[in-house]
C-alpha cells in the first residue's frame, strides 16, 4: 500500500486464529439453492432508448404503435409529457411499452390503453401531492432514498413491521383501508418516477431494494399480490434492477421453482442477498453515503435535507486483520466530525487522538468496544486541544470473514483568533 494512505493494515497470522470446523464434502440443499438463485453479476443492461441504435423491426414496430395512436387518440398524456407529436420523451414511454410486450405492437397497444383508462380512473396523476396520512409508513415502508452508482433514483421496501398486529390492522383491517394503502403505494412509486429524465441516454428506471426480514408472508399476500399487478400493467420497465435483502431460505427455494417460468430478461434485473451480506450487496450498486445506516450505510435521514452527501471512502478489512485509519493534520482548536461503518460488523471498534508533541499523552476518544452485526454507523466529533491525529481501528482478527467498510470526516478549524 502506498505510503500517502491513510490506512494501515495489521494482518494476523491464520494459525493464530481459531480452526474452522470441516467443511462438509457436500453441501446441503439449501445450501445449494442460496447458491443457485444468487445473482452475483446480474447481467441486465438497460435500454438507452436511442431511436437510432434500434433494430430495423423495432423501428418498425415504433412506427406502427405510433400509427395507432393517432387512429385511435388525441392529445393523450403521461407523466406530462404528450404521446404524439414528437416528443423524443414520448419515445422512451411507448418503447417501455413494447419492450414489456416483446415489440408486439397490438398487445403493447392494449397495454397502453388499459394503462390510460387505470391512470384516469385512479387519478394517477394527481396523487404524488396528496396527504394520504401515512406518516408512521414513510421512511419505513416504502421511501425513496438517494441514488444508485448510476444516477438511479432508489426505493427501498421493508414490510417487517407489519408483524405488529396493531399496525397491521390499521393499515389493512379492512377493504378500505387495503385500497388507502394501495394508494399510498402508487403514490411512492409516481414520486419516483418524477425524479426521471425520460429522455435517450438518459435515466429513466429506478432500482428497487426489497428488504424481506421479519415480512409477514401470509398476511400480506393480498396486497403483495394487488401491488404486483398494479406495477406490472401500469408502470413497464421502469425498475432497473430488483434487489432482494435478508432473503431467508423459504425464498430461494420458491425462486428456484418460479425461476424457469420468468424470462431471462427478468431475471437478470434480480439480485438476492441472504441475511448477513446486506451491506456488501449493496456497495456493488449504491455508495456507502447513499445507503441508509439501517442496512450498513453512512445515510441518514436528516442528511438529505442538507444537500448532496459528503461522498465516503470504502475499503475492506480482511480476515485475521486490523486497520488503521490514520487522520493526520489536525490543528489545535479544530472540530473534526466522522463517520465510520463495517458491514456486519461482530469485530472491535476504537477511536484515539495522538498529538504530535513528544511527551504528550494519546487520548481514548472511543474505547475499543465489540461492535454487534447489526450496530448502525458511528457518528461522533472529538475537538482537539493540540495539534495531531485522529486514529480510527476496526479489529477483525478473531474473524476470517472479509468485510466491506467506509468512512468520511470533516475537519472544522476553530474561528477563535
Amino acid at each position: 500500500m502506498e505510503a500517502s494512505s491513510p490506512i494501515s493494515m495489521q494482518q494476523t497470522p491464520q494459525k493464530d486464529l481459531p480452526e474452522a470446523s470441516p467443511k462438509p464434502f457436500r453441501k446441503s440443499f439449501v445450501t445449494s439453492l442460496m447458491e443457485a438463485a444468487t445473482l452475483r453479476s446480474p447481467s441486465f443492461k438497460e435500454d438507452t432508448y436511442f431511436v437510432s441504435r434500434l433494430k430495423s423491426s423495432e423501428k418498425k414496430a415504433l412506427q406502427e404503435f405510433k400509427d395507432k395512436l393517432v387512429a385511435s387518440h388525441g392529445s393523450d398524456s403521461m407523466w406530462g409529457i404528450p404521446l404524439l407529436g414528437g416528443d423524443e420523451r414520448a419515445d422512451v414511454i411507448l418503447l417501455k411499452f413494447l419492450r414489456a410486450r416483446d415489440f408486439r405492437v397490438a398487445d403493447s397497444f392494449h397495454m397502453l390503453e388499459k394503462c390510460l383508462a387505470w391512470r384516469k380512473e385512479f387519478g394517477a396523476d394527481d396523487v404524488a401531492e396528496e396527504d394520504l396520512g401515512f406518516k408512521e409508513l414513510e421512511g419505513v415502508v416504502a421511501y425513496m432514498h438517494g441514488y444508485d452508482r448510476e444516477e438511479h433514483p432508489v426505493c427501498y421496501n421493508a414490510y417487517g413491521v407489519f408483524r405488529d398486529k396493531d399496525m397491521y390492522e390499521r393499515i389493512f383491517g379492512d377493504e378500505e383501508k387495503l385500497k388507502k394503502f394501495l394508494r399510498w403505494r402508487v403514490q411512492v412509486l409516481e414520486r419516483g418516477i418524477k425524479l426521471l429524465h425520460f429522455k435517450p441516454g438518459g435515466v429513466n428506471s429506478i432500482i428497487q431494494v426489497t428488504d424481506l426480514k421479519d415480512m409477514p408472508k401470509r398476511e400480506l399476500r393480498v396486497a403483495s399480490n394487488q401491488i404486483l399487478s398494479l406495477f406490472q400493467d401500469n408502470y413497464p420497465e421502469m425498475v432497473a434492477r430488483k434487489i432482494f435483502i435478508n432473503v431467508p431460505w423459504y425464498f430461494s427455494i420458491l425462486y428456484s421453482m418460479f425461476s424457469p417460468f420468468l424470462t431471462q430478461r427478468t431475471k437478470s434485473k434480480f439480485v438476492i442477498s441472504k441475511e448477513g451480506n446486506v451491506a456488501e450487496t449493496l456497495y456493488k450498486f449504491i455508495r456507502p453515503e447513499d445507503v441508509p445506516v439501517q442496512y450498513g450505510g453512512l445515510s441518514r435521514p436528516s442528511d438529505l435535507q442538507n444537500g448532496p452527501p459528503k461522498p465516503a471512502s470504502e475499503f475492506t478489512v480482511k480476515g485475521g486483520e486490523k486497520v488503521n485509519i490514520q487522520i493526520e493534520g489536525i490543528e489545535a482548536g479544530a472540530t473534526i466530525t466522522w463517520d465510520i461503518v463495517v458491514g456486519g460488523w461482530d469485530l472491535e471498534y476504537s477511536a484515539e487522538f495522538v498529538p504530535n508533541a513528544e511527551g504528550s499523552y494519546t487520548i481514548a476518544v472511543e474505547k475499543p468496544r465489540k461492535m454487534a452485526p447489526s450496530e448502525e454507523a458511528v457518528h461522533n466529533s472529538f475537538m482537539s486541544r493540540e495539534a495531531g491525529r485522529l486514529v480510527l481501528s476496526v479489529d477483525n482478527t478473531a474473524s476470517r470473514r472479509r468485510k466491506v467498510a467506509a468512512y468520511r470526516y470533516v475537519v472544522r478549524k476553530s474561528t477563535v483568533v
